[in-house]
């Protein structure tokens, strides 16, 4: 990672003069959405009338199709084509990269008569209005040779093995350690299946321009979904340009190409016009990814002052019969807690299962429901306050491997949490405090997540009416990429952020890794720095080059650039002014960011604390999140609006694992229960009561030249242990296997006699 080359003073971001960093500003894009004019992939207005195509999707999870009857569909009313196995184009074998450098191989659609889970795309219909291609789909008949599909993950966890390449890690002794323990805690959660549900289905339309695909799909990666499609349709990367300019949503679950791109641009080179291919919200539960059931052993040891001697956190997960996705749910407890003997680790299952990958906050989200509620159950077998027990097992230095923490400022998030949450006012002992029929309880956890950097570039332009244009191939899906962006190149060239344009989602800009693990604003950010800092220097040495501007002959070093003027002390002249004359074309520069070589001499991560109050009523089993409270360390913050959005956004979904999200698995079928929002049980806002994220001054030097770091992932770490711990506070109540519903909750009830 190179220096800032802060030649024009203080790091304009650090010196924030116009005081737009850190600053609630409203989102960039905003006006375009809530007025329904940002076009989402779907939306595009293509160059022609556009054709609509339908996937139809596999009734069984494992089998082959035996039998092909498309005539009447075919002969429907509108229809222009329909494919299945038998006469899908040919396309490249799955994974070919015929150019070495693709970041993604091959995705071959209709490939082979095989079927792998249950809703996986086997035919296509093709007409000219969505109604046409949605009745014709109907008609599309298809047989089997099924069998019983493998999907109880349960039965399969004896067998499971360890993911491929993944060893266990053991620190000191975790057997002895944990035998001589004073105080011992052996106990398992489980975790179900989650859908991401984003707003926006996937979708895409393409068309072609000659032997050049033009692609609008819903994307959080622009480089590896372009070359892809390159590889699939058997082209050179540079004859597909792919946008994804608007994307309503995506966890995760966008971070990789479906059917629906592969399929419209075959499609729509095949008849010459352009074609659009969306899922429908039924189809989105099988045909994307989902984020896989969890079981998780927690054995903690801890001598009788509080003292963890032993920790251990194991997780078996499963993954689809063809991958090889692992729920890292251990992963974060490496780095949390002290403890002298450790032991973490991975099982995984393969079965007939639509494919799982990564949903927001990958092995936390699922790993904090387990270890911050097993931590609730020790201190109080110890007979601690919970924050207590956290703070007592600060570590020093990272638990693992011994580095130094870049910032860790987990016990500030706790004990001023605590404070702000009104803790004090807890009574440990589960059922005392009640309001009316409900029982009021108070639950508390941790959250980690890791600061990841990856290489990006950015170009900013100045035109000469002094506007600031930044590109590059980012993606916004609703975290606020748009509007940092914009903040930064205000910032940094001093002009007013009406000033600004950002142009994202291109294949043809700048490259950025997309919009995921929480190193979206980081590593964009950082790069659109660099190109700031480019651009002052050009614009400098150009100002104080030319001899018909007030600055000319000065110090380059000295300009200063506010409000959309550049001065030396008591001279200057305004930006646009300056370009308009000395640079007519404008000007255009560009930056770049790579991590650091000494970047993995820290451990970096974001921290926080969640703070719950529920009640629960003992007759129904029913549970109420009355307030929830976020204090988080997450580095500098750009924006305060979007990323308390993000935090809270993240804490809600915590409470919904808590307590509603899940889908099971039939096992007749292979198919998951839930298939739409009316099934698959999401918070609506009666459900949430309060909600506060509060974000603690920092700036990590050691992360990346902005000191920023990520807060999408961190709401979601630790949030629904919260909620669990405040269940159980308030009516002495262990629910192990998550959701937390009324039904396991009124069992538990009934045993205690309430």
């Amino acid at each position: 990672m190179s220096s800032v080359n802060d030649w024009a003073g203080p790091n304009p971001v650090k010196d924030n003069r116009s005081g737009l960093i850190g600053k609630g500003v409203d989102r960039y894009e905003g006006p375009l959405k809530v007025t329904g004019t940002a076009p989402y992939a779907y939306e595009v207005q293509p160059p022609s009338p556009p054709a609509y195509g339908v996937m139809v999707g596999a009734t069984v999870a494992t089998g082959r199709i035996t039998g092909v009857d498309i005539a009447e569909a075919e002969a429907a009313p509108g229809v222009l084509l329909v494919w299945t196995h038998r006469n899908v184009p040919a396309q490249p074998a799955k994974g070919t990269r015929k150019h070495p450098r693709s970041t993604a191989g091959s995705k071959p659609a209709l490939e082979s008569d095989r079927v792998a889970y249950f809703g996986q795309p086997v035919a296509l219909v093709v007409a000219d209005t969505l109604e046409n291609a949605t009745a014709a789909a109907r008609l599309v008949r298809l047989t089997y040779d099924a069998a019983s599909p493998d999907v109880d993950f349960a039965a399969r966890k004896a067998g499971a093995g360890q993911p491929p390449g993944e060893e266990d890690v053991e620190i000191g002794n975790f057997g002895e350690g944990f035998a001589a323990s004073a105080v011992q805690l052996d106990e398992t959660w489980t975790t179900p299946i989650q859908n991401h549900c984003q707003m926006e289905p996937c979708a895409s339309l393409a068309w072609w321009e000659g032997d050049r695909c033009i692609a609008h799909t819903s994307i959080q990666m622009v480089k590896p979904a372009q070359h892809g499609l390159a590889e699939t349709l058997g082209i050179d990367r540079d004859d597909v340009r792919l946008m994804t300019r608007y994307i309503g949503g995506g966890f995760g679950g966008k971070g990789q190409t479906y059917d629906d791109l592969t399929l419209a641009a075959l499609a729509a080179r095949a008849l010459g016009r352009p074609v659009k291919v969306a899922f429908t919200r039924q189809q989105m539960m099988h045909g994307t990814i989902h984020r896989p059931a969890t079981v998780q052993r927690v054995r903690l040891g801890a001598d009788r002052d509080g003292r963890l001697n032993a920790f251990s956190l194991m997780t078996w997960t499963h993954c689809h019969r063809d991958g090889a996705f692992t729920e890292h749910a251990s992963n974060f407890a490496r780095t949390l807690y002290a403890a002298p003997n450790r032991l973490t680790g991975h099982r995984l299952v393969k079965l007939d299962l639509p494919g799982a990958g990564p949903m927001r906050a990958p092995g936390e989200a699922s790993g904090t429901l387990s270890l911050e509620c097993a931590m609730d159950e020790l201190a109080e077998r110890l007979g601690l306050d919970p924050v207590e027990l956290r703070i007592r097992n600060e570590p020093p230095v990272d638990p693992e491997n011994g580095r130094p923490f870049s910032q860790r400022q987990l016990v500030r998030c706790l004990k001023e949490g605590a404070q702000l949450f009104g803790w004090d006012r807890r009574l440990p002992t589960p059922g005392q405090v009640r309001d009316g029929r409900w029982l009021v309880g108070y639950g508390m956890a941790a959250a980690i997540r890791g600061n990841f950097l990856l290489p990006a570039k950015c170009s900013f332009s100045v035109d000469d009416d002094g506007v600031i244009t930044v590109r590059q191939g980012m993606t916004d899906i609703g975290t606020g990429t748009y509007t940092v962006l914009a903040q930064i190149a205000a910032e940094t060239l001093g002009v007013p952020l009406g000033q600004v344009r950002v142009e994202i989602g291109d294949s043809e800009l700048p490259p950025a890794p997309g919009s995921g693990g929480q190193f979206g604003a980081a590593t964009a950010g950082s790069a659109a720095l660099m190109a700031g800092m480019n651009l002052r220097k050009a614009i400098a040495e150009l100002a104080t080059g030319d001899a018909e501007s007030p600055l000319h002959g000065g110090d380059p070093a000295k300009i200063v650039f506010q409000d959309g003027v550049v001065g030396i002390e008591n001279r200057s002249e305004t930006l646009a002014g300056l370009i308009r004359r000395a640079a007519p074309g404008g000007l255009t520069v560009e930056g770049e960011i790579r991590p650091a070589s000494d970047m993995r001499e820290w451990s970096q991560q974001t921290y926080g604390a969640h703070f719950c109050e529920v009640g629960v009523d003992p007759v129904t089993g029913e549970v109420r999140v009355r307030r929830m409270l976020g204090v988080f360390a997450a580095g500098r913050i750009i924006n305060a609006k979007t990323a308390r959005s993000q935090l809270t956004g993240g804490m809600i979904w915590g409470a919904a694992s808590a307590l509603t999200e899940g889908n099971p698995v039939d096992p007749r079928y292979g198919s998951l229960l839930g298939q739409d929002l009316a099934q698959y049980l999401v918070p609506v806002q009666a459900d949430i009561g309060e909600v506060e994220a509060i974000m603690l001054d920092e700036v990590d030097d050691k992360a990346n030249p902005m000191g920023i770091k990520g807060v999408g992932e961190l709401g979601n770490s630790g949030s629904g242990a919260a909620v669990a711990n405040a269940i159980y506070n308030a009516c002495g109540v262990r629910v192990r296997e998550y959701p937390i519903t009324p039904d396991k909750l009124l069992a538990g009830l009934i045993a205690r006699g309430l």
